[in-house]
């Protein structure tokens, strides 16, 4: 059985690589209405090649949502539980958004360009709308807006040597969530130390889409000879690298505390925010449910369109896979879900209900070991 084909019209936002990053993808997704390419050779080969090699990703569906004005760190800070009281220009930032109960809304990287400017680069979902509504009804004097800037991503091993080829600046000055504003072939852009991988990389920020495609071609020329190809953010590396996905991993329905992302904030930060007294409460009360990573072994698990059930195995608590597929690396499945706060131990033995069969699985730590920690 075939799958449509993906449609296209100008409802759908055009990237400015697209004439590019379209050419060899096998397929492809809509996100914050971009298309977003999802596989070339295969999802197996596509991981490899990230893996050992460099690849360009075509990642212009990771939209912006400028903040600016006297009160745009003010704005910002509204936003989040996360402390931005000293991020400085040049500096990014991973920062979950909330709504009044706490629900995760979004989760983008922020990078402060100015004291009064700041850009959200957010994962798949409707922020803008979101912000300027805050923004109006609570009458902060900023100015909220898409900036129109488009990233191009280079991630891999060997995405540093190619970076090297194409900027005046050394490359090794550019620090893990700092950024630089510079220019490749006289392109104007902001190039960060980040990307949606594990295996390392840089976001591109363009502003001039005009550009898009001479910038494409700048950076393939020169990665010729490191076996540069077109690439895309890919499952198998993402789900190792334990890379939660909105929309997948984490909804409205979850709080940044059970999804594990209390490790990038402190609970009680100086500045206001929504959701505040919900998150606390949360805190407060310890949350039920507990993100965890799982090992199962057998047949290769690979459905992103379903959650599938899972339990303890003794029965004392339940959850979901919320996402899974086969590691050729670690030649086992590797997910990620929530379980049960009690029962969310490394070593645990838990049951996954997978269409007409019941398979054995364990807790994992971060290294995907099982190991109990008694």
């Amino acid at each position: 059985m075939t799958s449509p084909a993906l449609s296209l019209s100008r409802r759908l936002r055009k990237s400015p690589f697209e004439s590019r990053s379209h050419a060899g993808a096998t397929a492809a997704s809509v996100y914050n209405h971009v298309v977003l390419p999802t596989a070339y050779a295969s999802l197996e080969e596509d991981y490899w090649h990230l893996r050992e090699h460099v690849q360009i990703w075509d990642v212009a569906a990771q939209v912006q949502v400028e903040i600016k004005g006297p009160e745009a760190l003010k704005l910002a800070e509204y936003l989040t539980p996360r402390d931005l009281s000293k991020i400085v220009p040049g500096q990014c930032m991973y920062v979950p958004l909330i709504d009044e109960k706490a629900g995760i809304i979004n989760d983008p990287i922020i990078l402060c360009l100015a004291p009064d400017r700041f850009w959200l680069s957010i994962s798949d979902s409707d922020v803008l709308l979101w912000v300027k509504g805050l923004a109006i009804g609570a009458g902060f004097d900023v100015e909220v807006s898409d900036p129109d800037v488009f990233p191009l991503s280079l991630q891999g091993p060997k995405s540093e040597t190619l970076l090297s080829r194409l900027i005046d600046e050394p490359v090794e000055d550019i620090r893990f969530f700092r950024f630089i504003e510079t220019q490749i072939a006289g392109i104007p852009l902001v190039i960060a130390r980040t990307g949606w991988s594990g295996q390392g990389g840089f976001e591109l920020y363009l502003s001039d889409s005009s550009q898009g495609e001479r910038l494409w071609d700048v950076v393939t020329e020169a990665g010729a000879d490191l076996n540069l190809r077109p690439g895309c953010p890919n499952l198998i590396d993402r789900i190792e690298t334990g890379l939660l996905s909105h929309g997948n991993d984490m909804t409205l329905d979850n709080n940044p505390i059970e999804a594990g992302l209390d490790r990038f904030f402190k609970m009680g930060k100086s500045a206001d925010y929504l959701g505040r007294e919900a998150l606390e409460k949360i805190a407060a009360a310890a949350p039920d449910m507990k993100f965890v990573r799982i090992v199962a072994q057998g047949e290769p698990i690979a459905n992103p369109r379903e959650t599938y059930p899972m339990a303890a195995a003794d029965g004392r608590g339940d959850g979901c896979v919320t996402s899974i597929t086969y590691s050729p690396r670690l030649k086992c499945n590797v997910g990620l879900g929530y379980l049960a706060a009690e029962c969310a131990i490394v070593g645990r033995e838990v049951t996954i209900s997978v269409a007409d069969r019941v398979i054995s699985a364990h807790v994992a730590d971060n290294n995907w070991t099982t190991q109990p920690e008694e």
